[in-house]
């Protein structure tokens, strides 16, 4: 049996715009996502004479068959009808429901693994293809980095990696966001279709944000980033309004919710700035307030050993 021990990082999205629903039930989607040095641990083990994927987590209320981790195995193993077992222990360090990507990371760090144990070799599509019908964060996570997701998020372009890498303080509060509900109260704020005026408009200042190179800094100081979610979620959770407040009186020079929440971050120069808000402004945050990094496509690639 071969194993293979790695990283699932999380992401943060610099940019998330949300446009019309779509017929197949999911909404069009014009974001900048970016992977963070926070990170799920798991060891993917193979055994060709074995049979069924099992998966074990730290925490329980997670294990079992219905795990996106788990799955992501299965179905891999079915579309190419590769034979045996897969094993997978997942140490969860990324909270379910706070927008960063945590469950996704982990199925496309599985079928990254699994990428490298089976044989023959799956091809780089089968990959994608199985990541996308997964979820729609999926397929970024089989790229990391920065990169521009179209469609429903499962369409990934990357970006070029900045010059350096960038410190972010992360607030990851002790509740969830469900993003049906955050979707649902969305819909519910927007009564009318958007205008192609509208539309139009949105994707233009979307553009214009990936348009300018190397992500980062210069889309910031444009004031081009933004999230549609905090719309529909802070009138919900006022606390998280206050606290994306707090982070730009801390210094940051862009403070954001993550997906649909419940994390917020905020983007500094250095770790020292960071780290300095956090023991300045967040010693009475209930949840967890963490420094961390941006984590280019180079370092990216290479969280996996044997």
């Amino acid at each position: 049996m071969r194993t293979l021990h790695g990283w699932a990082p999380a992401k943060v999205n610099l940019s998330l715009r949300v446009l019309e629903r779509r017929e197949d039930g999911y909404h069009e989607l014009r974001t900048i996502l970016q992977t963070i040095s926070l990170a799920d641990r798991l060891s993917v083990a193979y055994d060709p004479a074995g049979q069924g994927v099992a998966l074990e987590c730290s925490d329980p209320s997670l294990a079992g068959p219905e795990n996106l981790a788990a799955r992501a195995a299965r179905e891999l193993l079915e579309r190419g009808k590769w034979p045996g077992s897969v094993r997978i222990r997942l140490e969860k360090r990324i909270r379910p429901g706070s927008g960063l990507g945590g469950g996704s990371s982990d199925a496309a760090a599985v079928l990254l693994a699994l990428g490298r144990l089976l044989e023959p070799r799956p091809a780089a599509s089968v990959l994608h293809e199985v990541a996308a019908g997964l979820g729609s964060d999926v397929p970024f996570f089989l790229v990391g980095g920065a990169a521009v997701g179209l469609g429903r998020g499962e369409e990934v372009y990357p970006l070029p990696d900045p010059p350096r890498e960038r410190c972010l303080l992360l607030l990851v509060p002790s509740f969830g966001i469900s993003t049906a509900e955050a979707y649902g109260q969305l819909s519910r704020q927007r009564v009318a279709r958007l205008t192609p005026a509208e539309r139009r408009h949105i994707i233009s200042v979307f553009c214009s944000t990936t348009s300018v190179p190397a992500c980062g800094d210069a889309r910031i100081a444009m004031g081009l980033l933004s999230n549609d979610f905090e719309a529909a979620v802070f009138p919900r959770f006022p606390e998280l309004s206050e606290w994306k407040d707090r982070l730009v009186k801390a210094g940051a020079a862009l403070a954001m919710l993550s997906g649909s929440g419940s994390a917020l971050f905020g983007v500094f120069a250095d770790r020292r700035g960071a780290a300095a808000a956090r023991q300045r402004f967040f010693e009475d945050f209930a949840g967890e307030a963490l420094v961390v990094r941006e984590m280019s496509r180079k370092s990216y690639g290479v969280l996996w050993s044997a």
